[in-house]
C-alpha cells in the first residue's frame, strides 16, 4: 500500500486523475498535478510515502504518509498524514463507498510500519464528511483511541443565491455604498477591468505578475511570499500551470489601465472550489482593491458545476469571514496504532494532551 511516489509510472498517473476526479471528497492538494509539484519540491529524497489502495487496475484511496520524529515541538514520534504550508486540506481521495476499507487497510498497514510511532496524525480533515465519519467509525469497531485535538472553522462560500442577493445578505447597506464609492475611485486612476480566465493563455506572465505583487506586500517584507524561496515560487509556477492543463484553473484580476491591483487563483474541483492564493497592491488599500476583487469572485455561485468554494483561510480572518458567510469545519484528529499496550501508552498521552488543549468539540 506504501509506494514511492519518484516510481509511479504513466499508468499509476492515470489511475490517480481517475480517482481524484471520482474522490468522495475533493481534494486539488491531493490531486496528482499539485501534491507532486509539492513532493519534488520539499521531499527530493522520497522520504514521504503515497499510501495508495487499489483494487485491480482501480486506485479507489491515496494519502501522502510521513513519519516524524516530533509532534509540535515534543519528542513523539508518530505517522502523519502530509502536508505543507502551501497546502490547506487533509483529506484523503477516497472513491466514495470505500472510506470504511480504506481507514481499515491504512491503518493495518501503520500497525506493521509503526516502528518508534505511537499513533497515526491527520492533519486539515473536514469533520463533516464521508472520510472523517468513516475513520470515527472504524476506530470505534477496532477498537483505537481516537481523539479530535484541534478544530477550526474556516470561511466558506457556499449558497443558492444570485451573487448580488448573497453580497445584499453579507454586508450591510452601508458597506456595500462604500465599496460602490472606492469601485468609483478606483476607476479615477485609470480605465477599470475585470479579467476572469480559466485557459492557460498568458498563465506565464500572470504567474509572474502575481509573484511580483504578492512580494511587494507585508509578505514580502516578512519573507513568507511565495516568491522569497525557490521552491515556493516553483511550486506556485508549477501547480498553477498543472491546474490549467487539467481544466482546474480561474484566474481573477482587477487591472487599473491593464496593470493588476488585486490577484485571485482557484482551484475547480467540482462540486467544490479552493481559493487558493490571492493578492493585493497594499498602496492602493484606501481602495480595498482584495475586497472589490471578491465581489467579483461572488460568480462562482452562478456556476453550475460549483456549490460551494473553500477559502483555504485560517479561522476568524479579518477580511473574507466579514464577507463570506458560510463555515467549514476541519479538525486534526490522532488514532492509535500498534499493538494493545502501545495504544493504551496512547490513550494516556491523548488524554494529556485533551486536558491540556481541549477542543470542547464532540468529534
Amino acid at each position: 500500500m506504501l509506494r514511492d511516489w519518484r516510481r509511479l509510472d504513466a499508468a499509476d498517473l492515470a489511475r490517480w486523475e481517475a480517482l481524484a476526479g471520482a474522490a468522495g471528497e475533493p481534494n486539488p492538494f491531493f490531486e496528482p498535478w499539485y501534491l507532486l509539484a509539492s513532493l519534488r519540491a520539499f521531499d527530493p529524497a522520497g522520504d514521504i510515502a503515497l499510501a495508495v489502495m487499489a483494487s485491480g487496475d482501480r486506485w479507489l484511496g491515496a494519502l501522502p504518509l510521513f513519519r516524524r520524529s516530533r509532534y509540535y515541538g515534543w519528542p513523539v514520534p508518530h505517522w502523519t498524514g502530509w502536508l505543507h504550508a502551501n497546502a490547506f486540506l487533509g483529506a484523503p481521495l477516497i472513491a466514495p463507498g470505500h472510506e470504511a476499507e480504506f481507514w481499515r487497510r491504512l491503518l493495518a498497514v501503520v500497525d506493521k510500519a509503526s516502528g518508534p510511532a505511537l499513533f497515526l496524525h491527520l492533519p486539515a480533515l473536514p469533520l463533516a464528511g464521508p472520510a472523517h465519519a468513516a475513520l470515527l467509525e472504524t476506530a470505534a469497531q477496532e477498537p483505537r483511541p481516537c481523539g479530535l485535538v484541534h478544530r477550526e472553522e474556516r470561511a466558506l462560500l457556499a449558497s443558492g443565491l444570485s451573487p448580488e442577493a448573497y453580497l445584499e445578505a453579507s454586508l450591510s447597506g452601508k458597506k456595500r455604498k462604500e465599496l460602490r464609492r472606492q469601485y468609483a475611485r478606483l476607476g479615477e486612476l485609470g480605465t477599470l477591468a475585470v479579467s476572469r480566465q480559466t485557459d492557460a493563455e498568458d498563465l506565464a506572465g500572470w504567474t509572474q505578475r502575481f509573484l511580483a505583487l504578492e512580494a511587494a506586500g507585508w509578505k514580502g517584507r516578512n519573507g513568507s511570499a511565495l516568491a522569497c524561496a525557490p521552491e515556493t515560487a516553483r511550486l506556485f509556477t508549477e501547480t498553477l500551470a498543472g491546474a490549467a492543463r487539467a481544466g482546474k484553473l480561474e484566474r481573477l484580476s482587477l487591472l487599473v489601465d491593464g496593470r493588476p491591483v488585486a490577484m485571485l487563483a482557484t482551484f475547480l474541483s467540482p462540486p467544490g472550489a479552493f481559493a487558493y492564493k490571492t493578492a493585493f497592491d497594499e498602496s492602493l488599500a484606501r481602495f480595498s482593491p482584495g475586497v472589490l476583487l471578491q465581489r467579483e469572485n461572488l460568480a462562482l455561485l452562478e456556476r453550475p458545476d460549483i456549490a460551494w468554494c473553500d477559502s483555504c483561510a485560517g479561522a476568524d480572518h479579518p477580511m473574507i469571514d466579514h464577507f463570506w458567510r458560510e463555515r467549514r469545519a476541519v479538525g486534526r484528529l490522532s488514532v492509535g496504532i500498534g499493538g494493545t499496550l502501545r495504544r493504551r501508552a496512547f490513550a494516556l498521552l491523548l488524554a494529556a494532551e485533551l486536558r491540556r488543549h481541549p477542543t470542547g468539540i464532540d468529534p
